[in-house]
């Protein structure tokens, strides 16, 4: 980030937000809200903190994905098992704007912490609440992590090839999209509350999503189709019937290529490319649903081409003809990349040992207000004296916290 892009306030500013969740959806969440300029408050365990913390890939006994989860996050320790750090949470929740949990509905109420008495110390807090299966209904009390609501939301049907079980994609996608979901639900309910009256007015809510549901509502046509065609959208491999042609393609030095040339006019500058006049002028390949009952030949004429030359080649003719084409990129694809380069996408940090750390860079990009690193996932309870200092508490009311087991 550029030196005029730290000292820019990010739009977040000013919005306090107090996390208690664990792993992936509810922190991934607040890591947005965070890389925007939100203050947000990580509560974990005290002695082991979030489980993510040692998942995955480690260095030095810390996890990688750790830093970039919590980056821009305060770290503060409660062993929500004590009535005072209880009183504490309580203490923070009543001076933040949004708080995020994830833990099985029914949870936060048995710590004392639910809605009611929340929304009774801070009218105006809106309550980000994330589980496998929402706040009601028979499933509401069952444990439910990505993978389930990927399944259940349709995703996992459709994913891989017919003849084959169902597979899974190689990221925890579940989560992430209903981090997203998340995300937005907690800045429209910001919005609302500050549209009418501001915090003081009372116009706190709580914003409930589902695992489920967040993947449910990224599944296209699936409803519609079933509901009113009756069609069943089945798992087609790296095909998707009704759009064609779209596909994976190997090149001559064995490298996978994404070919997308289903609009009308790519698929003839494409055909030309292949110098494949008679398809490019087939009045019955002139439009989409010609070429989807025709899938076969079409794909059979670009592997064919495509598995005469190199990917360089493939892709610099491609691109010269202004039809949509890639390499499917590994992660050390993306490092080489000078469009992920250009665009600041790789960034370079230091991990406390002085070992050279990448992140992933900030997305969207705001062209006024944009978002940023500004440091990394902290240590366990980094934040806790701070914190608890500006909510009011005194050194000695802390450290008597900490002799009690509270902090």
């Amino acid at each position: 980030m550029t030196a005029a892009a730290k000292s820019t306030p990010k739009p977040l500013a000013g919005v306090k937000v107090l996390e208690f969740g664990t792993l992936i959806a509810g922190p991934f969440c607040t890591r947005i809200l965070a890389e925007f300029g939100a203050e947000v408050i990580k509560i974990e365990a005290p002695g082991e903190g979030d489980p993510l913390r040692v998942w995955r890939k480690l260095h030095e006994g810390t996890s990688l994905w750790w830093y970039v989860q919590s980056r821009n996050k305060k770290s503060v320790t409660l062993n929500l098992k004590h009535p005072d750090a209880i009183a504490v949470a309580r203490k923070l929740a009543a001076e933040a704007d949004i708080v995020v949990e994830n833990f099985r509905p029914g949870v936060m109420e048995r710590l004392g912490l639910g809605w009611d008495v929340l929304a009774a110390d801070n009218p105006g807090l809106v309550m980000v609440r994330l589980s496998g299966f929402g706040q009601s209904g028979p499933m509401r009390e069952q444990a439910g992590f990505g993978a389930i609501g990927e399944s259940m939301g349709g995703l996992r049907y459709v994913t891989g090839y017919p003849d084959r079980p169902p597979v899974k994609t190689g990221v925890s996608i579940g989560d992430s999209i209903a981090a997203l979901w998340a995300a937005v639900g907690a800045l429209m309910a910001l919005r609302h509350r500050d549209v009418t009256g501001g915090k003081v007015a009372g116009q706190g809510q709580v914003v409930d999503v589902a695992l489920y549901e967040a993947v449910f509502a990224m599944m296209e046509s699936l409803v519609p189709e079933f509901g009113t065609a009756g069609f069943m959208r089945e798992r087609t491999g790296n095909v998707m019937p009704g759009i064609t042609p779209s596909n994976t393609h190997t090149t001559r030095d064995g490298q996978h290529l994404i070919v997308g040339a289903n609009g009308d006019a790519i698929f003839k500058r494409l055909m030309r490319v292949l110098d494949r006049a008679d398809l490019a002028d087939d009045p019955q390949l002139a439009n989409n649903a010609g070429r989807d009952a025709r899938d076969a030949e079409v794909y059979a004429a670009i592997d064919e081409w495509v598995g005469r030359h190199d990917a360089d080649m493939v892709l610099e003719t491609l691109a010269a003809a202004q039809v949509p084409a890639s390499k499917i990129f590994s992660v050390e694809d993306m490092f080489r990349d000078a469009q992920y380069l250009a665009r600041g996408m790789i960034e370079t940090w230091q991990l406390p040992d002085g070992t050279a750390l990448k992140l992933p860079g900030i997305v969207p990009k705001l062209s006024a207000t944009p978002g940023g690193t500004d440091w990394i996932g902290p240590r366990l309870g980094e934040h806790t004296e701070e914190i608890l200092g500006s909510a009011g508490y005194s050194a000695e009311e802390i450290a008597a916290l900490r002799r009690q087991g509270a902090i």
